[in-house]
């Protein structure tokens, strides 16, 4: 298999670029799940550096599969288990009891996602020069 982290890297910097894109117009909902693609991509391309199968979108996971190889500081564990939840809620309707994700997420909590994933993006960018 190739090893293609800098793929994987460069799409998760554009990710960020679009949820920053989406908190700045207002689509919190998709401000939330594309922190969360970012971040689940910059993990992936540690793993593809590593030479090393990432499996799965739960940012959590892959940190804790990834912690057994190079430390994770607590603060990116905790940021990947809140980006973990906009996964699947901020886009289907039946995640909620009622209502569309785009009436449940607020600027706030986008902001919060936001710098999580920029967060996570800069430790697997530091962690990927050190390898």
């Amino acid at each position: 298999m190739a090893e293609r982290s800098k793929d994987w890297l460069d799409q998760a910097k554009r990710d960020l670029d679009h949820a920053r894109h989406d908190l700045d117009d207002a689509f919190y909902e998709w401000a939330c799940f594309s922190a969360q693609q970012a971040a689940d991509k910059a993990v992936k391309a540690v793993f593809q550096r590593l030479g090393a199968e990432a499996w799965g979108h739960s940012i959590s996971d892959l940190l804790l599969a990834l912690d057994e190889r190079e430390h994770v500081p607590s603060d990116i564990a905790i940021a990947a288990a809140e980006l973990d939840k906009a996964y699947v809620a901020t886009r289907y309707p039946d995640a909620h009891p009622s209502g569309s994700p785009g009436s449940r997420y607020v600027e706030t909590e986008a902001d919060r996602m936001v710098e999580y994933a920029d967060r996570i993006l800069r430790f697997c960018t530091d962690l990927l020069a050190a390898l």
